[in-house]
């Protein structure tokens, strides 16, 4: 062949390499933008599914068959709907979600970690429960039977238990409700603490009702000014209307008023809110229990070339059986001691304990629940403690008392005494206890910095000893508070020290002698 045919091959040859070159090439550049274009065609219905906001599902017989429910009537609830919906996966993140459904957030429920939640906050909220007092310290004494015969009510009603409960639901689904029953009562009207709509004697009981047993049945959504605004004014329950007043409604996660329709006019659930939280602990636990399963590793160097070209192995499999099964502390494994050899590979665990710890903290934060109390493991180190934590924790439970409790609570305690007595004595009011309980030796000692200044106040002629009597007597702390408050106290040289009693009389008493 002549040279510049071969040439002119190499050249044919080198220019369909190229040409191959560059057809491939062209493919990858086909596959990658094909490859762009769905990639946002999935970000995009991931975006435009991320936030679907609609009427809730709610469970078949809420409502009475027929009737709209209020959460999805289009005159109030649907341009809210579309607004929402217009700005998904724009104004809203892709993790927040409508209402997940009361079966998702009862599913939950069945886990330790969000039950710990629930029990923990709606214990504490209970654990010391109220003291039932008066206004005036002064009537405590003429009040102490109705207030026993009060105490003794609510106990009879198992108030505590009421409120413990409806914690949890609320805990759980964002919303509790507790039902007051009155025998014979139109539940539809409003319930009116008067003697008139509460007779003595017809309190039945109270009841917790679960959110999916209930939803709104009116509510105002005219008048922003309107103190009903967004309230419902009565509930759907299980098909029988009842008044928001006979349904006492605990929120204390409340939404933003345009969110109060998707999520059945319920708060945020604290599963809901801390379920990313819960689930990223879920994982890092799960990923460390693998690393320490897999801890050890062990290898042996052997002959594989008959098995990589093809062969059987021979007894290679053979002689691997017998040493996994025998193999152990107590066992014995048998190799060649010219080919092979065994290795051992360990996986680092150091730094493990700090991210579970970490993974766990973030969980705890978010429900403001200290690791301490939630899981009940104290911390270590030296000078490790958590009584900082425990104070704050204690101090939020109060805040959320005031804040959520009191009132529906006040409103029990009168319907109570409507039911005992007929009518409601304003004289009697009720406190939250204290959380934090000092020890006998605490205690021993805030008393005897308290004698200490009252007897530098007395010296001083600041108080006499029967203010001092009077203040010990006031304060149900004291461990004087039995004592007689208004005795007259004796002063030291209020008498002649050289007379005697029979100077006096027989008949006449200290501070007697001049009557």
């Amino acid at each position: 062949m002549w040279p510049f045919d071969i040439k002119k091959k190499r050249l044919a040859e080198l220019q369909a390499a190229v040409e191959a070159a560059k057809a491939e090439e062209h493919e990858k550049a086909r596959k990658r933008s094909l490859a762009r274009a769905k990639l946002r065609s999935m970000e995009k219905r991931a975006r435009d599914a991320a936030v679907r906001w609609e009427a809730p599902a709610l469970v078949p017989g809420v409502v009475p068959a027929g009737t709209t429910p209020a959460v999805a009537m289009d005159s109030l609830c649907g341009p809210t709907y579309q607004f929402l919906n217009s700005a998904a996966g724009g104004l809203y993140a892709a993790n927040i979600q409508p209402l997940p459904g009361y079966q998702n957030l009862a599913a939950l429920s069945t886990r330790p970690e969000y039950r710990a939640f629930a029990s923990t906050i709606s214990t504490e909220l209970t654990r010391e429960w109220i003291e039932i007092t008066s206004k005036d310290r002064k009537d405590a004494k003429k009040l102490a039977d109705k207030i026993k015969e009060l105490e003794e009510a609510c106990e009879y009603f198992d108030l505590r238990g009421v409120f413990r409960r409806s914690s949890e639901q609320e805990t759980f689904f964002g919303r509790g409700q507790i039902s007051i029953n009155i025998k014979g009562a139109d539940i539809a009207v409003p319930l009116i603490l008067d003697p008139r709509t509460i007779p003595q004697g017809s309190l039945r009981d109270f009841t917790t009702i679960e959110a999916m047993w209930t939803s709104p049945s009116t509510y105002s959504a005219i008048d922003p000014t309107a103190p009903d605004f967004y309230k419902p004014s009565s509930w759907w329950v299980l098909g029988r209307e009842m008044h928001a007043s006979r349904l006492l409604t605990i929120i204390t996660r409340p939404l933003p008023d345009m969110l109060k329709p998707a999520y059945n006019f319920s708060g945020m659930s604290l599963s809901q809110l801390a379920q990313p939280y819960v689930e990223n602990w879920l994982r890092t636990r799960q990923a460390v229990s693998d690393l320490v399963d897999k801890f050890s590793r062990t290898f042996l160097k052997t002959d594989m070339a008959q098995v990589l070209n093809g062969g059987d192995g021979g007894d290679l499999f053979d002689r691997l059986d017998i040493y996994v099964n025998t193999f152990s502390n107590l066992g014995m494994g048998v190799m060649d001691k010219e080919a092979e050899d065994i290795v051992q590979v360990n996986t680092p665990l150091s730094g493990l304990h700090e991210l579970q710890a970490q993974a766990q903290e973030h969980m705890c934060s978010v429900s403001r629940i200290p690791a301490m109390v939630l899981t009940g493991i104290s911390p270590s180190g030296l000078n490790a403690s958590s009584d900082g934590e425990v104070r704050a924790f204690y101090d939020w439970i109060g805040a959320m008392q005031e804040a959520y409790y009191y009132q529906p609570i006040d409103t029990c305690l009168k319907v109570i005494q409507l039911h005992l007595w007929g009518e409601i004595d304003d004289a009697i009011t009720f406190k939250f206890k204290s959380l934090w309980q000092t020890s006998a030796k605490e205690e021993s000692e805030i008393r005897l910095n308290r004698a200490n200044e009252a007897q530098v106040y007395i010296t001083n002629s600041v108080i006499d000893p029967a203010e001092a009597r009077q203040q010990l007597a006031d304060d149900p702390d004291s461990g004087w508070d039995n004592i007689d408050g208004d005795l007259e106290i004796v002063e030291p040289g209020m008498f002649d020290e050289e007379a005697g009693p029979d100077e006096l009389g027989p008949d006449v008493l200290p501070g007697e002698e001049g009557q």
